[in-house]
C-alpha cells in the first residue's frame, strides 16, 4: 500500500518541476463521490476545498474552472470571464479524453493541454487551498497563487 502512495501524478510532477511547495493528502476512495462528501469525511472547510469543472464554449474551446466544492458555477459569469457567448458542462464521458483525468480526480494542473483556467476569487482569501491531486483518493494542498502559476489561471467571480 505504501508503494502506491509514492506514485506521483502528472500534477505533482509539474509542481515539482516548477519548484512549487505542496502537501499531498491521501484518502480511501473506490469510486467518485462529490467534493462536499470528501470535505466532510476529511473535516475540511468547503470554502477552501475546490472542485474542478470543465466546460466547452460555443467556439468549441474548452475552459477549466476551480470553485469551492459547495458552490455552483454561474455559467453566464463564467462565459463572460472567458469571452464566450455561452458555456456548457463537458459531458462526463468526455472528461478523460479532454483532460487526461477521470471524474473525481480532475485537477486544473497538468491536463492534456493547457486550457484557459479560472479560479474563483475567494481562493485568494486563503493561505492554502485544496484541489484534486490527479486521481481518486489524492488531494493537493497549496497556495492559491501557486495553483494559478501551475495552470496559468486567473482569479474571478464565477459563482452565483
Amino acid at each position: 500500500m505504501a508503494k502506491e502512495k509514492d506514485v506521483k501524478t502528472n500534477a505533482m510532477r509539474i509542481l515539482d518541476k516548477l519548484k512549487i511547495q505542496y502537501k499531498v493528502n491521501y484518502y480511501e476512495c473506490e469510486e467518485f463521490v462529490d467534493g462536499v462528501h470528501i470535505a466532510d469525511m476529511l473535516g475540511q472547510s468547503y470554502d477552501s476545498s475546490f472542485k474542478t469543472l470543465v466546460t466547452v464554449g460555443k467556439s468549441k474551446q474548452y475552459y477549466v474552472f476551480a470553485l469551492p466544492v459547495d458552490k455552483e458555477l454561474d455559467m453566464k459569469k463564467a462565459a463572460r470571464t472567458v469571452g464566450e457567448k455561452s458555456l456548457e458542462m463537458l459531458p462526463v464521458k468526455d472528461i478523460n479524453a479532454v483532460t487526461g483525468y477521470i471524474r473525481g480526480g480532475c485537477t486544473p494542473i497538468g491536463m492534456k493541454k493547457l486550457y484557459r483556467t479560472v479560479i474563483h476569487s475567494t481562493a485568494q482569501d486563503f493561505e492554502r487551498i485544496i484541489v484534486s491531486g490527479g486521481k481518486l483518493g489524492t488531494q493537493l494542498e497549496l497556495a492559491p497563487q501557486d495553483l494559478a502559476k501551475a495552470c496559468s489561471a486567473v482569479f474571478d467571480d464565477i459563482i452565483f
